[in-house]
């Protein structure tokens, strides 16, 4: 469906969102945003914008406090960030509109999601991403994706899943698992944070730097493991409490991450904590959680917005769309290209 800025502010994003069997009901309502319009209309389709419960896509240029009230706007030139440039703004919606006709629940929740944490805390933004990430985890969308990929056994254990070494003041973290492209399972968790947990102990180590070993930095939570929790409950203490995340996040002054090849997920996710990111012109970045029918898990609701916005954010994780280095670079996610 798409409205323009005078049918918004008089309530068209604002029917029932939902059919009586709770499913959601038009999901997904982009925004005719050429004509403009007076600062009175202008304002009120701001206003009934933050107060919708769909998906609001923006075509074309947007004032700023109406794009700013939008979920993301697509247009032809560079806006700010509440923008994406693309070069069709019809064909690009219509991905985001097959995403979220595939997954409607963990679309809306996203975007739910990355409105509440907005301006929270980081450690409480990443409770709520963790509570909707186990809600989803209960849910019909991820339970159609896992009988899709069938059982799989577990990863195998691996002897030194990550690699520490301390010269003088600076820690050098090495994700150590290549023949997996470095996955963010179990192992690789819980020795990362074992690792981190030095750092946080000895104010003697000035800098940490993190990478990967391998032809790709971190290809994202080992989907082998997807499903295993044994209760949503266990899945959220073990996602928030056990998990990179915090440490990273209480370490990000001292932390530089290098990344290169696939950033899928995790490996985007939790790269955004630090302090500083340097990309090799090889690195990827990618979001896939939603078409899995979840959202971003390993704190990417929370960091990867702090770097580019949320609407950046939303539209990066509904398409999928693989994000280059340079691109990338001009956005804030990571913050040099070297190599």
């Amino acid at each position: 469906m798409i409205v323009s800025i005078e049918d918004l502010a008089d309530g068209a994003a604002d029917a029932p969102a939902l059919d009586p069997d709770g499913a959601p009901r038009d999901p997904l309502v982009a925004v005719d945003l050429s004509g403009g319009g007076s600062p009175a209309l202008l304002e009120r389709a701001a206003r009934a914008a933050l107060g919708s419960d769909r998906l609001l896509v923006g075509l074309g240029d947007a004032d700023p406090v109406l794009a700013r009230a939008l979920d993301v706007t697509l247009a032809t030139a560079d806006a700010g960030p509440e923008s994406v440039t693309v070069a069709d703004p019809g064909e690009r919606l219509e991905a985001i509109g097959r995403a979220v006709t595939a997954n409607p629940r963990a679309a809306l929740v996203l975007r739910e999601v990355l409105r509440a944490v907005e301006h929270l805390p980081v450690p409480a933004a990443l409770d709520v991403e963790s509570y909707a990430y186990s809600t989803l985890l209960g849910g019909a969308e991820f339970a159609r994706w896992l009988a899709a990929r069938g059982p799989r056994p577990l990863p195998p254990e691996t002897a030194d899943p990550v690699l520490v070494d301390r010269a003088g003041d600076v820690l050098h973290v090495t994700l150590n698992r290549p023949d997996r492209r470095n996955a963010y399972g179990r192992q690789v968790r819980d020795t990362l944070v074992d690792a981190l947990r030095v750092a946080l102990l000895d104010d003697g180590i000035a800098r940490v730097v993190l990478d990967g070993a391998g032809p790709a930095f971190c290809s994202g939570g080992d989907l082998d493991e997807f499903g295993t929790a044994p209760d949503l409950a266990t899945a959220h203490h073990v996602r928030t409490r056990a998990g990179a995340g915090r440490p990273l996040h209480r370490l990000a002054a001292r932390v530089e991450v290098r990344v290169h090849g696939a950033c899928v997920g995790a490996g985007v996710e939790l790269p955004a904590f630090a302090g500083r990111v340097v990309a090799r012109p090889d690195a990827a970045f990618r979001l896939p959680e939603v078409a899995m029918g979840l959202i971003p898990g390993a704190g990417g609701t929370v960091s990867v917005p702090r770097r580019i916005g949320r609407h950046r954010t939303l539209y990066l994780a509904l398409t999928g769309e693989t994000l280059d280095a340079r691109t990338a670079r001009a956005w804030g996610l990571v913050d040099e290209i070297s190599g």
